[in-house]
């Protein structure tokens, strides 16, 4: 046998293997291997795991605590401070910031302006011990990085003297967990309000999707102007950050409702379903263990793209003041300040969170479009 035949016959057994491995994996693994030829999805999905664990692990990674105001009281409104190795005083192989210095005098109308001392460096630290903060039910004071001396700002600091760093991480966080929560709520109506009108027709179908296209009319904007009249001004801003994700979970089902009824309208006359009922099943049964499974992938698709429009509906609120405020750190919040045109003249640093704001929107749309159609089984004969 010549080695040529033996390598035809080892690309081919190869080949079987392939097809055997195709023919018999399940809807994950097919749905996972569509989804790694997207290279943008897959690009999509490394940014916004990177995002979310920065959310998560914001007060390890922030050097300082977002929510107190005056934190650096010697620079309010200063600029990023990148770290350096050398400068026109030499090389270091500790990376450093300059230190400011807050002066006087007659030329500014004895007004507090900050000054750079090139001459005195501060030294970078990594795990420094700092302010105290709660992870995982457990309190921890070690940051992730910091200086030896004073503070260090790498996005610059607001006009309040609070680290733009810290802040941004932390409403990262607080944006995906207003977008959770509201994501929960609306998947869980949205299966119960869907299934049972899907599966049972009728007189209870068409009461159901009158109240579903009820709720789709309702304009969003005047309802939490009307709801932002209502909360009290004494409530906390945990208080309102629940009440706000409720209610963008109680007007973000239908959509997801509507898919879901048309799935089992088509799928509740199937054998599978007939042979339960014959069985004796109850319809939350057959609901709940056969119909819902067989669509599974459809639905994670579903609550990966409602994602964004949550993010993107808290975003807004808390832009023109209807939603989340300080001390919440979240991006709504934080993009108040960008409308300024004192911000957009003087203190464009202020526009970094608005960078995260798109990075993390852009990568749950890229994620959820690749999933969408790595769960299309004919999306590649369209292409």
């Amino acid at each position: 046998m010549t080695e040529t035949t033996m390598t035809a016959g080892g690309a081919a057994e190869i080949d079987q293997k392939r097809k055997e491995a195709y023919f018999t994996a399940s809807q994950r693994q097919l749905i996972w291997a569509r989804f790694k030829k997207q290279r943008a999805a897959m690009i999509g999905a490394a940014v916004l795991i990177t995002l979310i664990l920065s959310g998560i692990f914001a007060p390890f990674l922030s050097p300082y605590d977002p929510t107190l105001a005056g934190r650096d009281k010697e620079y309010e409104n200063g600029a990023p401070q990148i770290p350096k190795f050398w400068d026109e005083n030499g090389f270091s192989w500790r990376p450093f910031v300059y230190t400011y210095e807050r002066t006087r005098s007659i030329k500014t109308n004895f007004r507090w302006v900050s000054t750079v001392n090139r001459k005195k460096r501060r030294y970078v630290v990594f795990f420094p011990q700092g302010d105290p903060y709660t992870l995982f039910g457990m309190t921890f004071r070690t940051h992730l990085f910091g200086v030896d001396k004073g503070k260090i700002h790498i996005f610059g600091t607001d006009s309040t003297g609070k680290d733009i760093f810290s802040r941004t991480l932390h409403a990262i966080n607080t944006s995906l967990a207003v977008g959770t929560i509201g994501v929960f709520i609306a998947f869980v109506l949205a299966l119960i309000i869907g299934g049972i009108s899907g599966y049972y027709g009728g007189w209870i179908d068409s009461v159901l999707q009158m109240i579903t296209d009820a709720v789709r009319t309702v304009p969003a904007i005047p309802l939490f102007m009307a709801i932002a009249a209502f909360i009290p001004s004494e409530w906390s801003s945990e208080a309102r950050f629940f009440f706000i994700s409720i209610i963008l979970g109680f007007i973000g089902w239908p959509t997801l409702a509507r898919r879901v009824r048309t799935h089992l309208l088509t799928e509740r006359n199937q054998e599978y379903v007939l042979a339960a009922q014959l069985c004796g099943a109850s319809a939350s049964h057959i609901i709940r263990r056969h119909l819902l499974p067989s669509f599974t992938s459809y639905i994670i698709v579903d609550l990966v793209i409602s994602f964004p429009y949550m993010v993107l509906s808290e975003t807004a609120l808390s832009f023109i003041g209807l939603g989340l405020r300080d001390p919440v750190n979240s991006l709504g919040v934080m993009l108040q300040n960008v409308s300024q045109a004192d911000v957009l003249l003087n203190y464009q640093w202020y526009f970094i969170p608005v960078i995260f704001f798109m990075a993390l929107v852009l990568s749950f749309v890229f994620v959820g479009d690749g999933l969408r159609d790595a769960a299309d089984p004919y999306s590649d004969t369209r292409k």
